[in-house]
């Protein structure tokens, strides 16, 4: 997701919006889990960042040996 789509996801919620959102979401899971789920999140995160990289990586190799081949 392009940072100007985040921007204008955001850029149109206000600050009134913004704080029923947290309290809902407060109210929804508990002051205890939010740590939990902000966690897990940034794990997921870090995992598929891995995983792009490591992608990347390989088609990287991939192209070299092709290219070398020719």
């Amino acid at each position: 997701m392009h940072i100007t789509t985040i921007t204008l996801f955001v850029g149109g919620l206000g600050s009134t919006e913004v704080l029923l959102i947290l309290l809902a979401i407060l109210l929804l899971f508990g002051a205890k889990r939010i740590p939990e789920l902000a966690r897990g999140f940034g794990r997921g995160i870090r995992e598929f960042k891995d995983a792009t990289k490591e992608i990347e990586r390989d088609l990287g190799k991939d192209l070299n040996v092709r290219n070398e081949k020719q």
